[in-house]
């Protein structure tokens, strides 16, 4: 178990700034993560990673020369919010472009590639590589829905070896999803996880029973079955993985033991001895074999084996020296030291003043959000239980993070005198910021398009408040690619945004059509029990989810019904448009 904690909601936080103080040699802060603390050649390409906290060394402890430049690190399991990774690329551009590469987890996706869409827009050339070494998540014909696990770093390694080499942005990408190509990767695990602050693991094995197949971030295992003897486990561990031997590999292989937090070195050791005669017996090479902790699940005990197949180009980008505060290989000559003025990478919000009747509007954004903070808050460990079922257990500790955010944001830009719109678009983005995941950015997305709507002046009419709700629902929809059905929070967020217009349109109040669509948002986050996830981490966990309500779709149902309360109590909108029309619907 996790025993040292302050709040668990500050423990990534607290988490950083103690390894970027051990590491001064290496890394500097940086909004959103770390970057190398040398210098970097002019034209070089930039090698950004990252993920979730809890994996170290992965992200952090894998920048320095030689190997990433650096690396946008989220909340605990959960990916780095959208801003985080926008910064850190920013920071460790060098004029080269940007390589952004990680694992292929939904929340990574969404907000790595919306970073991209930023950095391109502001002329920063940009590629992606997406990690899927991960052959227990799903088959050989669907490799793009595999999840990264350890093979990260044999990808992070040759694509910061083609960068020092002087590849240029299309050269250090291609080496990279070669790379990607001829990794596979298998993991098992004894026992789950536990978060900071977390009475139980995130999952449990019984007793002599070993989970096989599991991911990186406390989902349980797609399969169970006795532990076996060191040499049984390896002999799984090898078959399995060359049974995907990748076509044309000429028989050179960088084998990569990774233990996942709790097993001993000693054990890992003994298990090597029998992977590496099994590897000699089907005539292969073995290259600078590895045996560590590369990409850990916080105290999860388990295992993962990687095979790296090599070519000449390969062969020779991974012999690059590398020296980052985890990991270490060659000699690298001590860098110069860059320039640091604490400067932070953000930018400055600007705040829009709202005519009278737009700042009593943000009060009621400033209550509303207050109440959804307090509604989390109440559920926070709730939600992070139903999570753990099938997932990584992190969604209520990042709503909190989220809501939190949210409501500091919009306290500070109401007081300042912004409008509705500024105040409530202000949170969207502090949301998605701090909780990070993919909770947190559609959730940033969902308001900041009702944000859109409310504008700065005047008060919004029913109608344009239903139009806001719906417009959120098609940018989940379109960011998140999850359907109706899919057991996610759409289930509950569509039924939600078609009663609240159809009411609307009706001619029914809003807080009367807000009640009425809550309970139905309700009603459907209750019916995900009964629904096979089709998206996400649980998607691999298919079974495991069923006979528990989606905590997307769950928490969804929890806030609008609470924010409903509020609505009848604040006044909220006008009738008309009409100049002077001040008569609340709610």
């Amino acid at each position: 178990m996790t025993r040292l904690w302050n709040d668990p909601a500050d423990f990534a936080d607290e988490m950083i700034d103690g390894f970027v103080a051990a590491n001064r040699r290496y890394v500097q802060r940086v909004t959103g993560g770390v970057v190398r603390s040398t210098r970097v050649p002019n034209g070089q390409v930039a090698l950004v990673i990252g993920g979730g906290s809890g994996h170290y060394p992965a992200f952090g402890g894998l920048v320095g020369p030689g190997l990433a430049h650096g690396a946008a690190m989220g909340n605990l399991f959960a990916s780095p919010s959208t801003q985080q990774v926008h910064a850190v690329a920013s920071a460790a551009h060098a004029g080269g472009g940007v390589l952004l590469s990680y694992g292929n987890y939904a929340g990574d996706v969404l907000n790595f590639n919306a970073a991209q869409e930023r950095l391109r827009a502001q002329g920063i050339a940009c590629e992606t590589v997406v990690v899927t070494d991960d052959i227990a998540s799903a088959g050989p014909a669907e490799r793009d829905r595999r999840r990264g696990i350890a093979g990260d770093l044999t990808v992070f390694r040759v694509a910061a070896g083609a960068a020092a080499a002087g590849y240029d942005l299309a050269g250090v990408a291609r080496v990279a999803r070669l790379a990607n190509e001829r990794t596979r990767s298998f993991g098992v695990a004894f026992t789950g996880c536990t978060l900071p602050g977390a009475e139980a693991p995130l999952f449990s094995v019984p007793d002599g029973r070993m989970a096989v197949g599991l991911g990186i971030h406390g989902e349980p295992g797609i399969d169970e079955t006795d532990i076996p003897t060191a040499d049984g486990l390896a002999e799984m561990l090898v078959e399995r993985l060359l049974a995907e031997r990748p076509a044309g590999a000429d028989g050179r292989v960088v084998p990569l033991l990774n233990g996942l937090g709790s097993l001993k070195h000693e054990e890992l050791f003994v298990v090597y001895r029998r992977v590496a005669a099994l590897l000699e017996v089907a005539g292969l090479e073995v290259v600078d074999p590895h045996v560590g902790e590369y990409c850990t699940s916080f105290d999860m005990a388990g295992t993962s084996l990687t095979l790296f197949w090599l070519d000449d180009e390969l062969a020779e980008l991974w012999e690059t020296p590398v020296d980052s505060p985890a990991y270490r290989r060659g000699a690298v000559a001590d860098g110069e030291r860059r320039d640091h003025d604490g400067a932070d990478t953000t930018v400055a919000a600007h705040e829009v003043a709202g005519d009278a009747a737009s700042v009593v509007l943000a009060a009621t954004v400033v209550a509303s959000l207050e109440t959804v903070a307090r509604t989390v808050d109440e559920n926070v460990d709730e939600l992070g239980r139903i999570d753990a079922v099938a997932g990584d257990g992190d969604h209520g500790i990042g709503m909190q993070r989220g809501s939190r955010a949210a409501v500091a944001a919009a306290r500070e830009t109401a007081a300042a005198g912004a409008g509705a719109a500024t105040t409530l678009t202000r949170a969207a983005d502090a949301w998605s910021d701090r909780a990070g995941g993919t909770s947190g950015a559609l959730w940033g997305l969902m308001l900041g398009e009702l944000a859109a709507r409310l504008g700065d002046s005047g008060r919004p009419d029913a109608t344009r408040i239903a139009d806001g709700v719906a417009a959120g629902v098609r940018a989940v929809i379109s960011h998140g690619k999850a359907e109706l059905g899919d057991k996610t929070m759409v289930d509950a967020l569509l039924p939600f945004a078609e009663t609240l217009t159809r009411s609307v349109a009706a001619g029914a109040r809003l807080g009367d059509a807000w009640r009425v669509a809550a309970d139905r948002a309700t009603a459907a986050a209750a019916a995900t029990s009964d629904l096979l996830p089709r998206k996400g981490r649980a998607r691999t966990h298919g079974e495991h989810a069923i006979g528990t309500v989606d905590a997307g779709a769950h928490s969804f149902a929890l806030i609008v019904t609470a924010v409903g309360d509020t609505l009848a109590e604040e006044p909220v909108i006008s009738r008309s448009h009409a100049a002077g029309s001040r008569e609340d619907l709610t």
